[in-house]
């Protein structure tokens, strides 16, 4: 099967002015200009006028939680609610149409940008679920609220409110539950469409991360079977200490992922060294200590795993870069750079945590949206920690350091989208903090591929895997740096830098994704 592409724009180090390119049974056989692509015309069996339309390599999304990012979509999605009045409005109309015997598991709500200031209460949610189970999750996925249909799954554990409000052991607690209430057809269903919106903007591949606490393991074969259906890559991880059991069951790339070190910041739950802003008396939870990821590390290391963990707050990522230094006393740090772990998030990291990532090799698996969310002086993070909301996410000093950036959504808790990340890391609320528009399109596509240990894909070049997308855009195609202090030279034309759109006049439509040669997804009427 040969497919050519002419007259339009390819992203490509290989040749940044390439025009045209040819794909030949999954794999990229040629790029060049127009005049070159007349001999691959002969014996292609589709050939597309691009018409200017731009073709880069699709995007990997390095953190998902595939089954939750699905139920937002097929049930009932509490992000962007303006309320708390929004909010149970929503739940009452939504739960008006179900059985009295249903459980509603949401997600999105953020009680930061509602004028009442705090989450539901169990009696309120009784009102407006009209009694059903009822569980919804606050944005960061670290803490919640539930009906008290619900309450004698999480009163005995640690972290429940008598206000209905769940976190730590008790949020956990409650999604194990649900684990068991809501079955494996609801969640291939939300499975599929999660996978489905993922391919509709470009992104094909993702990183699933899976842990105990954000759902049952049975969930894993689902998300493989699924993605397999529909031709996207899936790479699983799974966040739990020693469960090597389970990689050769369940295909994983590793033991890393949503293994908590802490919590979030807009839950107060991430592990702070000095109290929270708007609580003084509060530091958060650090739910490892330095040994204990030292161990987990070094147990993996040992077996040629990756080991990854979840890490926010300034006290948690102490505890980490302790914790690799411990491992590397004991394994060395080339075992360590050899085993390539990943951490995810990595908000809060200071200058000497960021130096023991890039000594030990380790990949920073972060989500610029988070900062377009909550950054910025009058945003959440300043709420929560203060001043100290200038050092977080911390993209530009990640990559200074020479540490490997991969971009994800971490959806449900921010939508999935490519170029929506990409442009959040552009265009930092913390200027010393933002990447060019380039280096941030690699770590959302190549840069996944190298968080899972492949170092081949995610860039178009000849004997590559065709897996790329084709966007519309009527944006100028620029070499974009916010970050002023980078030299002038690279937007000049004669440095032979890739172009991409200019993000400050839009976001890209995708029309067609393609994952090793295999179409999986195309815009409705595309091509004419």
């Amino acid at each position: 099967m040969r497919t050519l592409l002419t007259n339009g724009s390819v992203y490509s180090p290989a040749d940044p002015h390439a025009t045209a390119i040819a794909f030949d049974d999954g794999v990229v056989t040629w790029l060049g200009d127009d005049t070159g692509a007349s001999s691959y015309a002969d014996g292609a069996d589709e050939v597309i006028d691009l018409d200017g339309k731009l073709v880069t390599p699709a995007f990997v999304d390095a953190h998902v939680h595939t089954a939750g990012a699905g139920a937002v979509l097929t049930g009932l999605d509490l992000a962007g609610t303006t309320s708390l009045t929004d909010a149970l409005d929503r739940l009452a109309a939504f739960a008006a149409n179900l059985p009295e015997d249903a459980v509603i598991d949401s997600a999105g709500w953020d009680e930061t940008a509602w004028p009442e200031g705090r989450p539901p209460t169990v009696e309120e949610l009784d009102r407006a679920g009209g009694g059903r189970r009822v569980y919804l999750s606050r944005i960061d996925g670290h803490s919640g609220v539930i009906s008290s249909a619900l309450v004698p799954v999480a009163k005995d554990q640690e972290g429940y409110d008598e206000t209905g409000r769940v976190e730590r052991s008790a949020n956990h607690a409650v999604r194990d539950a649900l684990g068991d209430l809501i079955g494996p057809d609801q969640r291939r269903q939300d499975i599929e469409a999660a996978l489905k919106a993922m391919a509709a903007k470009g992104i094909g591949a993702f990183h699933e991360m899976a842990a105990p606490h954000i759902g049952p393991l049975w969930e894993l074969p689902i998300v493989r079977e699924t993605a397999e259906q529909l031709g996207l890559a899936a790479t699983l991880y799974w966040g739990e200490p020693g469960a090597f059991e389970h990689l050769g069951t369940y295909g994983l790339a590793g033991l890393a992922g949503d293994l908590n070190a802490d919590g979030a910041l807009g839950s107060r739950t991430a592990a702070l060294r000095e109290p929270y802003a708007d609580r003084a008396d509060h530091r958060g939870h650090a739910y490892l200590t330095a040994e204990q990821i030292a161990e987990h590390v070094i147990a993996c290391t040992e077996r040629n795993v990756q080991a990854g963990f979840h890490c926010i707050g300034d006290q948690a990522l102490d505890n980490i870069a302790r914790g690799f230094e411990l491992a590397a006393e004991k394994v060395g740090v080339q075992a360590l750079v050899a085993a390539r772990h990943r951490l995810e998030h990595v908000e809060m990291a200071d200058e000497a945590t960021i130096a023991t990532l890039a000594r030990c090799g380790v990949v920073a698996s972060v989500q610029p949206r988070f900062d377009a969310l909550w950054g910025g002086p009058d945003g959440m993070y300043a709420e929560r920690v203060g001043d100290r909301w200038r050092g977080m996410n911390p993209f530009g000093s990640l990559a200074r350091a020479g540490v490997v950036l991969a971009f994800g959504s971490d959806a449900p808790v921010t939508e999935v989208g490519g170029w929506e990340a990409v442009r959040a890391a552009a265009f930092h609320h913390e200027q010393s903090e933002r990447i060019t528009v380039r280096a941030a399109f690699q770590a959302h596509t190549r840069g996944g591929w190298r968080a899972a240990g492949i170092d081949d894909a995610g860039v178009l070049a000849p004997s590559t895997a065709a897996t790329y997308a084709i966007w519309q855009s009527d944006a100028d195609l620029v070499v974009q740096t916010p970050d002023t202090r980078v030299a002038a030279w690279s937007t000049d034309p004669r440095a032979g830098v890739p172009v991409l759109p200019d993000l400050t006049q839009g976001t890209p439509t995708c029309l067609r994704t393609t994952v090793g040669g295999r179409v999986v997804y195309e815009a409705e009427g595309w091509p004419t």
